[in-house]
């Protein structure tokens, strides 16, 4: 395949107009075609789009639809922000073990990359504590956003939905979700079957580039209002093969998981718990870590509620309750370094452990819909609280010493029906945040003296507000233009404000700083889309100032283990600092996908995309880490039982960067699928099914390096990868 010329498209595609020049033979045979029917296929052709799924994160008051078809791309029907939604077919046929690699090729969204076992979803550029990651609407309750190397324990395999929501609706999750909220919604609290009986499911995965193996078996029953789910997953892989031989040394990962959850439901709703475990084994690739063998084993132990009452008169509509609690921990493991080679001898040993109880709650109640002069009302009001315990011990407690944070916060959520085609929504929240911890007093040049830092007991409260307005408007063609303003803020995390050591498993020697102010965001964004018919299309385009943005600074000085070595050269340890000041972000996404007509038996069509986010701090520097513009597109075709598509995505080069961070090149990345599905016959009152597929990844061999990731020299991507897979249900 001949390669994109970086130079040639890299000053086109930096002006905002020509990712819709590329998209506009799409738009035009839209408008072309948009006389004829859109929801009903060619006469004799199976239905292009399957049953529709709501969307449950996008917001209290009402829920957003989404319809599947035969692409890349979901398409979501009814929100005010753009939504990304992955189902379970494009989590079977992908070979990634985390949420954030599943989601890596989505406009607007990329991964840190960190290691196969850690890596957290980035959103428009924002990663970290401005993103949230939940579990049916539950936070994670981990510490991910403690270092680029913990991951999320919350596999894909035990995922049927992943739900990426930006903007208002995240004011639903916290102050933490600034960026975004990705959400993987599952039945391990079972209320999807709506009748008695069982469903039983059992699939299993080969991958060639790193030997890997997977499997999960579910099982779901319901009887007289009861509902049992049961579900264990099994995943390992060995050091995965990169471009042009060998293999990312230390970069394995081995991954299991279990549950059980009940339920009860009546025709006025539901009250439902789950126990949830999760443990994972993984390396760190890349620079000393790698040459030291540097591990994470890791388990998490859950208990989640949820349950709903939908009285059946009065002012409440339904009334929404979700807990859960947490017990989490995880070893940081490898050889010795060199100091301490002769004090602790060979072989592995944990240089530190972090812990973590944590415990969140939230109610929601939904008042009934009311009329006023200017149309119907909904509305919902919100309190939330979330505990977050951390302790550290080792050479963990040298890093961030134990830490607490609390918050509880109130918010609303109200949307108004002006017109059969226009909606309102209006939403607020505010929150109070204590973070304890222990501060250290690092000298304003972040070098010795002192040889020894002191550190003291610190108390932070932070009062974050938000607030945001949106607009829906149908427009002709059956489109639906948005628009979006909000305020949304911030409280620093415990990491920001009191880390104080090196990290060894990150690579990396972090000061934090206690006196950090409230971060602020104002956004403004607009929209279009059109989720239904032969042509589908989500296009955004937003403008963000941060007031007072928290971020992670390379300061150029290595470190060794104490603060006395900083300075030295070539320390084991880059250090890092975290900065506050105001930025600039805007960017824009688009996706696009368009069914041509039929073909053998089938329908096929083409699809596009392209993302870009531009960061900036108010003096013009780069902010550090950012992903490049991209831009692809796309080949797919389908009938009642195949799926095919070929999808082409370049990536451009990375030169916006920041002090001390080095530039990335371009690559190109060519995915394939490939999948059968059929009904066999019955077991009982059940359908037999069976799904067996093959997908390929990176099938030109190239060197893909991730600039968003803090390893971007020193980790390359896999290589060329075949998988297949295969699902029974019954």
């Amino acid at each position: 395949m001949r390669r994109i010329g970086v130079t040639t498209l890299a000053g086109a595609v930096s002006h905002l107009g020509i990712p819709f020049c590329v998209l506009a033979p799409l738009i035009s045979a839209a408008l072309v075609n948009s006389a004829r029917a859109q929801t009903d296929p060619p006469a004799g052709l199976p239905p292009v789009m399957l049953p529709a799924v709501t969307v449950t994160s996008t917001s209290p008051v009402s829920g957003a639809t989404t319809d599947w078809n035969y692409g890349s791309f979901a398409f979501v029907n009814g929100a005010f922000v753009p939504v990304t939604v992955v189902d379970k077919r494009e989590i079977n046929m992908n070979p990634t073990y985390t949420l954030g690699d599943i989601l890596f090729t989505q406009p607007g969204i990329t991964s840190s990359t960190f290691a196969p076992g850690a890596s957290r979803p980035i959103i428009r550029g924002l990663d970290g504590p401005r993103v949230k990651v939940t579990e049916s609407g539950l936070d994670a309750m981990d510490v991910s956003t403690l270092g680029e190397d913990h991951g999320v324990p919350i596999d894909p395999l035990s995922t049927q939905r992943i739900e990426v929501i930006r903007g208002p609706a995240a004011l639903r999750y916290g102050s933490r979700a600034i960026g975004g909220v990705v959400n993987a919604e599952n039945n391990r609290i079972p209320i999807e079957l709506k009748e008695d009986g069982y469903r039983i499911g059992i699939q299993g995965a080969v991958s060639s580039v790193d030997g890997g193996v997977e499997g999960l078996a579910t099982v779901d029953a319901r009887k007289d209002g009861f509902s049992a789910h049961a579900d264990s997953f099994y995943r390992s892989a060995y050091n995965y093969m990169i471009p042009g031989g060998g293999y990312q040394n230390n970069s394995f990962v081995t991954t299991n998981g279990q549950s059980m959850g009940l339920s009860y439901s009546t025709d006025r709703g539901y009250i439902g718990t789950a126990l949830v475990r999760f443990a994972s084994h993984y390396g760190i690739p890349g620079g000393e870590e790698a040459q030291l063998l540097t591990n994470i084993d890791m388990e998490q132990v859950k208990w989640l509620t949820k349950g709903e009452f939908r009285p059946s008169s009065g002012l409440v509509e339904a009334v929404r309750l979700w807990t859960g609690v947490s017990w989490y921990r995880h070893a940081e493991r490898g050889l010795a370094h060199e100091e301490e080679a002769e004090e602790l001898g060979p072989g592995q040993h944990t240089h530190g452990t972090f812990q973590s109880q944590a415990f969140e709650g939230r109610l929601e109640v939904q008042h009934v819909p009311f009329g006023t002069r200017i149309g119907t009302a909904r509305g919902a009001l919100g309190i939330q609280m979330n505990y977050d315990n951390i302790d550290t011990t080792g050479e963990a407690r040298e890093f961030i010493a134990p830490a607490r944070t609390f918050s509880v916060a109130s918010y609303l959520f109200e949307e108004l029906e002006i017109a059969p085609k226009t909606r309102v929504q209006a939403a607020g929240r505010i929150e109070y945040v204590r973070v304890n911890g222990y501060a250290a007093d690092f000298p304003p040049s972040n070098l010795p003296p002192p040889d020894e830092l002191s550190t003291t007991f610190a108390q932070r409260t932070f009062v974050p507000v938000n607030f945001s307005l949106g607009l829906l408007q149908d427009i002709p063609w059956d489109m639906t233009a948005r628009v979006t303003a909000q305020y949304v803020e911030r409280a620093p995390t415990a990491l920001e404000l009191y880390s104080k050591g090196s990290h060894h498993a990150s690579g990396t020697f972090d000061i934090g700083n206690p006196n950090l102010g409230t971060e602020g965001a104002a956004s403004f964004e607009i929209g279009l889309s059109r989720s239904k018919g032969d042509f589908r299309i989500d296009a955004s385009a937003y403008y963000t100032r941060f007031r007072g943005f928290i971020y992670k600074q390379l300061t150029g000085i290595t470190c060794d283990e104490e603060f006395a070595s900083c300075g030295a050269p070539d320390g084991e340890f880059d250090q890092v600092v975290y900065r506050q000041r105001d930025a600039n972000f805007y960017g824009a996404e688009v996706k696009a996908q368009y069914d041509i007509g039929p073909l053998a038996r089938g329908i096929w069509g083409i699809e596009g995309q392209y993302d870009f986010v531009h960061a900036t701090f108010s003096d013009g520097t780069y902010v550090p880490r950012m992903p490049p513009h991209r831009l692809g597109g796309g080949l797919y075709w389908g009938d009642e039982n195949w799926s095919a598509r070929a999808n082409f995505l370049h990536a451009f080069a990375q030169n916006d960067v920041a002090a001390f961070e080095p530039t990335t090149p371009g690559y190109n990345l060519l995915n394939a699928q490939l999948s059968y599905n059929r009904t066999f016959g019955f077991v009982g009152m059940n359908k037999v099914g069976m799904t067996v597929g093959v997908s390929a990844t990176n099938l030109l061999d190239e060197n893909i390096r991730n600039s968003a990731s803090f390893k971007s020299q020193e980790v390359v991507l896999p290589g060329r990868n075949l998988r297949g897979f295969v699902k029974i249900t019954f």
